[in-house]
């Protein structure tokens, strides 16, 4: 997983840099002064980065239009600014054709990596909590948990489960631990099982 995010990020850098100096350059050909030059391409491809981050954050949500918005509007406008400067900018013996599609490559490789980057790092986060054992968080409460007529073992997972339970774990994260499916914890809680019962005290 590190390897596949360092060689995103490598890539990334790579095609963020060819756009960068394109569009700087591109900044300077149109009358921007170039000590100013680099802040237009740092605008423009910024918000693909920014609107990548954003869509894989908001992915689901009603709200994520607008990201996604900014995000194929700085798309469009960098790889519209990269194929111009190369138009502009090309050998005479080179076709603008072909020297517009070579110059849109940085910017549309800036976009599908900045996203597969995010993509990546999320699981990469994901992973950890998922396969481990959600531990339990310290309280200041003695729980009692009274024995189940069940199996010692299914009672004992039950008994975790109440647990987890209280102190706020979803049916997911508690089936994760116990070994069942989570469909079974939701029919522990909702008492078509035995669902074992809580007694809390406070400690001295």
């Amino acid at each position: 997983m590190w390897t596949a995010i360092a060689g995103t990020v490598f890539i990334a850098i790579g095609a963020f840099w060819l756009s960068f100096t394109a569009l700087a350059d591109l900044a300077r050909r149109s009358g921007i002064a170039p000590a100013q030059a680099w802040a237009w391409p740092l605008i423009v491809d910024g918000v693909i980065v920014v609107g990548t981050v954003a869509v894989v954050a908001l992915a689901g949500r009603r709200d994520a239009w607008y990201p996604w918005m900014l995000l194929i509007a700085g798309a469009a406008a960098s790889v519209a600014a990269n194929a111009i400067h190369a138009i502009v900018a090309a050998d005479a013996d080179v076709p603008s054709l072909l020297a517009a599609c070579v110059a849109a490559v940085p910017p549309l490789v800036l976009l599908a990596i900045t996203h597969l980057t995010v993509v990546l790092t999320q699981r990469f986060r994901v992973l950890p909590s998922s396969t481990a054992r959600p531990e339990i968080a310290p309280s200041t409460e003695v729980v009692q948990l009274r024995p189940t007529p069940d199996t010692p073992e299914k009672g004992a997972r039950k008994d975790i489960a109440a647990l987890m339970r209280q102190r706020g774990m979803s049916n997911k994260e508690i089936a994760s631990v116990t070994g069942v499916h989570p469909s079974t914890v939701g029919r522990w809680f909702a008492g078509t099982l035995d669902t074992p019962d809580l007694q809390n005290g406070v400690t001295p």
